[in-house]
């Protein structure tokens, strides 16, 4: 069985899919069409549209309701601005920063992450960008080879482990064992070593990120 915010899913399925705003990383719209277009359709599927928080991020966005689809930069923000003027409980995001610039991908994590100070809203954030996850992520799900590897709140993910550099010759058997994802070039290595073991002699060590043991567990898995 699926539940959806803690009801059936066929229960009643078009009510409870009102209450979900999805986001993809395409833009699967008519490309000749105005936005104006597809916003009057799009809110008609929607009771609790909002036209003044839907005005509202078009502003943020810098959105034009004029223009057509196919001249849209990213077309990510206009889908976000669609999901997030409906009142949705829980916003499905795929790949949203994937083709921004800087600019207006720490833009849309500054929004991310008000929504989630303001409550009444959980967002499920898929991402290959992982310093996104590290600036706006609460829990992290890691998928490996198409298999839960993990699930857990990001700092549990993160904090078992932190990366160890140091000379080659200051590699011994017994650290070997230790390290996870070892590498090794130009007489130096690199690898995830547990954080509550003490750094070896003429190591050097540093925090895990997110990145960091994503990569170094998966170095083991092509291996």
């Amino acid at each position: 069985t699926v539940q959806f915010l803690g009801k059936p899913l066929d229960m009643d399925a078009s009510a409870l899919r009102r209450e979900a705003g999805y986001v993809s990383g395409d833009l699967c719209y008519y490309p000749r069409k105005r936005l104006s277009q597809l916003t009057a359709v799009t809110k008609s599927f929607y009771p609790s549209w909002d036209d003044k928080k839907y005005e509202a991020l078009l502003h943020r966005f810098s959105l034009d309701e004029t223009k057509r689809v196919c001249e849209l930069s990213a077309g990510m923000k206009y889908q976000l601005a669609c999901a997030l003027s409906h009142g949705a409980k829980l916003l499905i995001l795929d790949e949203p920063t994937s083709g921004l610039d800087p600019v207006s991908r720490d833009d849309l994590l500054d929004l991310l992450r008000t929504l989630c100070e303001q409550g009444g809203v959980s967002i499920l954030f898929s991402t290959h960008i992982t310093t996104d996850l590290d600036a706006c992520a609460d829990d992290v799900t890691y998928l490996q080879n198409g298999a839960v590897a993990a699930s857990c709140p990001l700092s549990e993910f993160t904090a078992p482990w932190k990366k160890l550099t140091g000379p080659e010759a200051s590699l011994t058997p017994e650290l070997r064992k230790t390290l996870r994802g070892l590498r090794a070039h130009c007489g130096k290595f690199e690898g995830l070593f547990p954080s509550a073991l003490a750094c070896p002699s003429g190591c050097r060590e540093e925090a895990a990120d997110l990145q960091s043991v994503m990569v170094f567990l998966e170095r083991e898995v092509e291996e």
